[in-house]
């Protein structure tokens, strides 16, 4: 009777590091774990493909990094710093970094989509603010930027995508135009 183990080789060409706490309300509320999630996760996944030499890397991040006025923005910034700054870390012949930067995926968790459809049955829309704006894309064309980012990669970048916005007033009135509006005011940590 023989008991034996079999061992894989696994080789790993690319990572892809898109976990992350992403709502600016719930990383105001909870910010110890947004730094540890986002900063803090950042750097694992930066010193784990280092130690295990994956030769590329890279990180999804957010158009609230740019001039962040929260602390989700802020935990975005410093983790596309930390990704950028771990090219030379890694030295010449190393693991390469890059990221990826682009705006709210229409219909994901934690987008406004669901809760105007949510709201449609009760005549009523809530908005935050007549003037807020955000930035929209299709999952399927975040996916095609990332895949053609990380393709043409050499490590250091912040790719942005060029995508559309709109107001929210204007989404409102699209997802249900026979609903009226109410404005409730901007939560903690939001741009307008």
């Amino acid at each position: 009777f023989y008991v034996g183990c079999i061992t894989w080789a696994l080789t790993i060409d690319i990572v892809f590091h898109a976990a992350a706490m992403k709502q600016v309300v719930a990383s105001e509320y909870n910010p110890i774990e947004c730094i540890k999630t986002n900063i803090l996760g950042g750097e694992n996944i930066i010193r784990v493909a280092i130690q295990r030499n994956i030769p590329k890397v890279v990180a999804i991040s957010t158009d609230k990094a740019v001039k962040p006025i929260n602390l989700y923005g802020s935990t975005k910034a410093c983790m596309e710093k930390l990704f950028v700054a771990a090219n030379h870390l890694a030295g010449a012949n190393g693991p390469r970094f890059a990221c990826v930067r682009y705006g709210n995926v229409i219909g994901s968790r934690g987008s406004v989509i669901p809760v105007f459809l949510a709201q449609k049955s009760t005549g009523k829309l809530t908005i935050t603010d007549d003037r807020m704006t955000r930035f929209w894309l299709r999952i399927e064309d975040g996916v095609a930027f990332v895949d053609r980012c990380s393709q043409m990669m050499k490590g250091g970048e912040v790719f942005v995508k060029k995508v559309p916005s709109m107001r929210i007033p204007d989404l409102a009135k699209a997802v249900a135009p026979e609903c009226k509006l109410e404005t409730i005011g901007i939560r903690p940590g939001e741009k307008l």
